[in-house]
């Protein structure tokens, strides 16, 4: 089996297509179970580089519909890794170790699914914090040796630091 190469590139104005394209059949299998579908992550912000893995974010009416679903999912390519670290999500990558997109779904209304379109939206207002978060992020990627562990450490402290300095703002 081949290792994971993580690696950043450009913005790629063909994220979104991807995107559009895969929501749709993700919305086709969930059905009234999807509240809302969102494009989020590095790939979701126009000029900002990123892994090239289309990150969506689904907001369910509960997630025991989408557990129930989940054979639908993988029949679309997905392997369901179940909550994967973040409590009541369910998350789903495709692609293996050339992985072209992530699935998170939240219950709607949920606080870390908030976040992640919160950062998002944050990102796209500051075009120059996404320019400066896409610069890290490709150092980080060439000093990480491909390890995801040390890949997420390395902008951790960058992606916490703008998140309270948005709550900030809001408060």
């Amino acid at each position: 089996m081949s290792k994971r190469i993580i690696e950043v590139v450009d913005y790629d104005p063909k994220w979104v297509e991807l995107y559009e394209l895969e929501a749709t059949a993700i919305k086709d299998v969930l059905g009234n179970a999807a509240v809302n579908v969102h494009h989020i992550g590095s790939t979701a912000v126009k000029g900002l580089a990123a892994k090239p893995i289309i990150d969506i974010l689904v907001e369910v009416t509960d997630l025991n519909s989408v557990d129930l679903l989940t054979s639908e999912l993988v029949s679309l390519g997905y392997e369901a890794m179940g909550e994967f670290g973040i409590a009541e999500r369910r998350f789903f990558q495709k692609g293996g170790n050339h992985r072209t997109h992530h699935i998170h779904v939240f219950k709607a209304g949920d606080e870390n699914g908030k976040l992640h379109i919160t950062f998002r939206d944050y990102l796209i207002a500051h075009p120059e914090i996404a320019i400066e978060y896409g610069e890290l992020k490709k150092k980080v990627a060439l000093e990480c040796d491909n390890n995801p562990d040390r890949y997420s450490a390395g902008k951790n402290y960058f992606v916490k630091y703008h998140l309270l300095q948005l709550l900030k703002l809001r408060k």
